[in-house]
């Protein structure tokens, strides 16, 4: 009876266990990319003066760079027509972790 040693498989396997817990972001099949910790709280922005009449304040938010959130600072935006409304960017939690809905016009 042969006896198979099987101790040089563990360090791979543990590496690779290790690497898919600590990974704080992940890909879906629908393109979402999911971040397992929930994003900071917003940072409240001080506008500066619209650019001109018509403008809209679009919110700054928190994006994900695959490693961080870092944040996305908010900015004036012409409509992309007279009675356009800005929905903005949002993240949701799921049971796989958290994705960014992006901002739109409506």
């Amino acid at each position: 009876m042969a006896i198979v040693r099987r101790s040089h498989l563990l360090p791979a396997a543990l590496v690779a266990a290790l690497a898919a817990v600590a990974s704080p972001g992940c890909a879906s099949p629908s393109g979402r990319v999911y971040v397992h910790v929930g994003p900071p709280a917003p940072i409240v922005e001080a506008r500066v003066a619209a650019p001109g009449p018509g403008y809209v304040w679009l919110p700054g938010y928190y994006r994900w760079n695959g490693a961080a959130y870092v944040w996305a600072p908010g900015r004036w935006e012409r409509p992309v027509r007279p009675s356009a409304r800005w929905v903005p960017g949002h993240w949701v939690h799921e049971h796989r972790g958290w994705y960014f809905a992006e901002g739109h016009w409506r």
